[in-house]
């Protein structure tokens, strides 16, 4: 498309359409149609405006609890929300019946009362007795930190094994949390006829509310056959690119540390980059060459938060298996955050937990700081001697990124085999694969074939042993 003064009007990317769509629609708050008596069971779906923020404080510093607290406020405001106010409290452990206390609660009811707040969100996963308790004292709708991470996922789920992944967690949590009122539950006789009081409680023998847990078990095992089904397509593709040779690189991380933003500045992918959290949930492999014309397969997967709910991470099993099957982990931390050591933390509890369900080892990872534009330079300084081995970057800047294709290329490198072999002219196939997958140290034509000195993927070099004895290689591949 042509304009005037003779520029052309660049495409949209991916990320770029998918980000108009996501803001193509907004909550508009105080307009609701929800009925105030409500006589049928409650499926919870959020409906989050005018948001009181509360927390329980029971270990670590004060800085990692006003830490927990903003997160759980980015949450808030990821998930469409205006956040009005925030407590917490100091306890040994969470009060069993309201999760903050009688007297607390009776607090956070009066400021409920004052800010016009419609729902209170609690930094923390409730049992259904407390979130019952406490809706019951400050008279608005009360949710926990888990239902809030499940409705941001539900709202950024865009493919369909994300979609039925999101699905599948919050049938998970919704089912021992499901409620009915009155004349909502039918009757049940009990063992015997009239055992329970005879004439006017005999009954069908299964009450409503049990009715719709059974369908929500039925649709789970729907879900998670079709989960399956979806696992074979992911694992075959990636047996398809693991026997190419080509190294695979997982880029994992906190939630909102720049991800997918790091991916668009190595592969100009073109992912969707919004500052927010859980802004992209489906992962993305792109094929990208470094400066030494290595090929490189790189996955963008989906970010970890701290307590991360156990219903996404077994929902996303298959999804995070793309971590174990690669050649390294690009473990991305935001630089700009005032605790990036509990970031880094919480990403390798996760991935350690996958990594031993899988009963394999775990790749090695390379740390890259990320977001260094927004750090003054003492911080940075500090930063530095904290993570000495760690690569510092600005994916939107740009600042770092040649350096890190050069980090990758030394620790690719690394995870190479060194061969010496002599190819015959009718494997020019082989030939082939080594220029594509390897690096070429020195190649000569014989009148027997390609002598090559090369360094290869260990899967390509397994593939020319046989042709290592001709080439002066000891058994371990490398050269005599």
């Amino acid at each position: 498309m042509k304009r005037s003064g003779g520029w052309t009007a660049a495409e949209p990317t991916v990320g770029e359409m998918q980000l108009d769509e996501r803001s193509s629609l907004r909550r508009v708050a105080g307009l609701s149609t929800e009925l105030t008596d409500i006589t049928e069971v409650e499926y919870r779906q959020l409906r989050l405006e005018r948001v009181v923020l509360v927390g329980v404080w029971t270990t670590g510093s004060s800085a990692q609890a006003d830490a927990s607290m903003t997160e759980l406020a980015a949450l808030a405001e990821t998930a469409g929300s205006e956040v009005l106010e925030g407590l917490i409290q100091r306890r040994d452990k969470p009060d069993p019946a309201t999760y903050i206390g009688s007297g607390k609660a009776e607090e956070l009811r009066a400021v409920v009362l004052e800010t016009g707040a419609d729902t209170v969100i609690c930094d923390g996963e409730l049992t259904p007795a407390q979130l019952t308790a406490l809706e019951k004292v400050v008279k608005v709708k009360v949710i926990d930190r888990t239902a809030l991470i499940l409705d941001i996922f539900a709202q950024h789920a865009t493919s369909r094994e994300g979609k039925a992944q999101v699905a599948l967690a919050q049938m998970e949590y919704m089912l021992p949390r499901l409620r009915g009122w009155g004349e909502s539950m039918s009757r049940q006789a009990g063992g015997r006829a009239g055992s329970n009081g005879g004439v006017g409680l005999r009954g069908p023998g299964e009450t409503k509310i049990e009715t719709d847990r059974r369908r929500i078990r039925e649709r789970m095992a729907k879900l998670r056959r079709e989960i399956r089904e979806m696992k074979t397509a992911r694992d075959t593709m990636r047996a398809r690119r693991t026997s190419s040779g080509i190294p695979s690189v997982a880029i994992v991380g906190y939630t909102n540390a720049g991800k997918s933003s790091l991916m668009n500045a190595l592969t100009g992918a073109g992912l969707l980059v919004q500052d927010a959290l859980f802004a992209t949930l489906d992962p993305t492999t792109r094929r990208a060459d470094l400066d030494d014309g290595r090929e490189v397969v790189f996955t963008d997967t989906v970010g970890f938060v701290r307590h991360l709910p156990t219903q996404l991470v077994e929902a996303f099993r298959s999804t995070l298996e793309e971590v174990t099957d690669a050649d390294l982990l690009l473990h991305v931390v935001d630089g700009s955050d005032a605790l990036p050591g509990e970031q880094i933390k919480a990403v390798r509890e996760v991935i350690t937990d996958v990594i031993k369900e899988q009963g394999t080892t775990a790749p090695p990872e390379l740390l890259v700081v990320n977001k260094i534009d927004a750090l003054d330079p003492m911080a940075l300084t500090r930063l530095r001697g904290q993570l000495p081995d760690a690569a510092f970057v600005s994916a939107r800047a740009g600042l770092g990124i040649d350096e890190l294709r050069d980090r990758l290329a030394e620790v690719l490198g690394g995870l190479d085999a060194e061969i010496s072999i002599l190819l015959p002219y009718s494997r020019g196939d082989l030939l082939a694969r080594i220029h594509a997958d390897g690096r070429i140290i020195d190649s000569t034509h014989e009148e027997g074939g390609t002598r090559v000195h090369a360094r290869v993927p260990h899967s390509l070099a397994a593939a020319l042993s046989e042709y290592a004895h001709a080439g002066g290689a000891d058994s371990n591949g490398h050269v005599e």
